[in-house]
């Protein structure tokens, strides 16, 4: 047997409100509305109380979709299955000791998206291969577009970037967005994956075989630990023509690195030996050079987690670099959206076209 995370800092009565604080911007990023936020997250006796009230309004949200999907009511429904789907992942967020409930939340938030696009995007692809699950969402319009792949975190999955994925649908591309090892709906079956360039690869693969979408033309964005996992597939992975990495670590300490982090970590990848292994991967120095394409870093200025070297420090060791620094950014800079998405959003656009050596995301 592994060994099991101690899990008793969650019980502390001063993390409650940090961690809430901290996640806000978070929840708001990922289309929570932050009143709603505030309500549900109100009433929390301690951390412990955050999956199953999380979950609860999730299913707040189900039964409302439900009931209009019952009255021929599309549109309402698809956007109420949408925010149960974001809802349930939030539920899965924390190292939690029950974690089956984690792994059904994780479930739920993934039908509860098949749901949502059913009724929102029937065109929709669920594409599965080794170790990846997604979505294959398309740009109206005729043509086959670029396509961009959107890499998940630590604790993340494909339920939580829609802002990430409209931004870039809104400009004529393409997106991809999966769970890979150890994220979202996989995270049960399976641990986190330092080679992640091997599923982006699997998954490019898969891209390939389909008509519907230019995959000669692809991108990858990674957000938080999705982040360092771009920059491996930027530096291993040929097919890949542009790579943007948003609060990516450059490397980690684990004897720095808060319990969260660490539980969070020990838990996914099935014990504390595993997981500083793990983190022990989790270093860009030797990768860095070796990014030759165009690669866009960016940092929020607020973004400081004990034991986490920013990716700053990729943004000046790869060839093709350019950091976007919002000095008011925290952490995927939910508190930050404007100053960094449209940009980025763009510069992804331009580089998969093909055009445009101006590089209008760091001006």
């Amino acid at each position: 047997m592994t060994a099991a995370p101690d899990l008793s800092f969650l019980d502390h009565p001063a993390l409650l409100p940090a961690f809430v604080e901290e996640n806000r911007p978070r929840a708001t990023g990922a289309g929570l509305d932050p009143y709603e936020y505030t309500r549900v997250t109100a009433a929390l006796p301690s951390l412990l109380a955050w999956p199953e009230a999380c979950r609860a309004a999730a299913l707040r949200h189900l039964a409302a979709a439900d009931r209009a999907a019952a009255e021929g009511r599309q549109r309402t429904a698809g956007e109420a299955y949408r925010t149960a789907a974001r809802w349930f992942h939030f539920a899965a967020l924390l190292p939690h000791p029950d974690r089956a409930l984690a792994a059904r939340a994780a479930g739920e938030a993934d039908e509860a998206m098949r749901r949502a696009l059913a009724h929102l995007e029937p065109a929709a692809e669920r594409i599965e291969g080794e170790a990846f699950a997604g979505w294959l969402r398309r740009p109206a319009g005729p043509g086959r577009p670029p396509v961009v792949v959107v890499v998940p975190g630590m604790d993340s999955g494909k339920e939580e970037f829609h802002a990430v994925a409209e931004a870039l649908l809104a400009r004529g591309t393409a997106v991809f967005a999966l769970d890979g090892p150890g994220q979202g709906v996989l995270a049960a079956t399976s641990t986190p994956e330092p080679d992640y360039h091997r599923v982006v690869g699997r998954a490019i693969d898969a891209l390939t075989a389909r008509d519907t979408v230019d995959a000669t033309r692809v991108g990858v964005i990674g957000l938080s630990l999705g982040g360092y996992y771009a920059a491996v597939t930027a530096a291993h992975e040929p097919r890949v023509r542009a790579t943007a990495v948003v609060s990516g670590p450059y490397r980690l300490d684990w004897d720095a690195l808060v319990p969260f982090v660490t539980a969070t970590l020990t838990q996914r990848c099935g014990g504390p030996e595993a997981a500083r292994a793990f983190a022990d991967r989790v270093d860009l120095t030797a990768l860095a050079p070796a990014i030759s394409g165009p690669l866009l870093v960016v940092e929020g200025g607020e973004d400081r987690i004990p034991g986490v070297t920013t990716a700053e420090s990729l943004a000046r060791r790869a060839p093709d670099a350019t950091l976007l620094l919002v000095p008011h950014g925290n952490h995927l800079l939910g508190n930050a959206l404007a100053d960094w998405l449209p940009a980025t959003a763009d510069w992804l656009t331009t580089r998969l076209a093909g055009g445009g050596a101006t590089d209008s995301a760091g001006q």
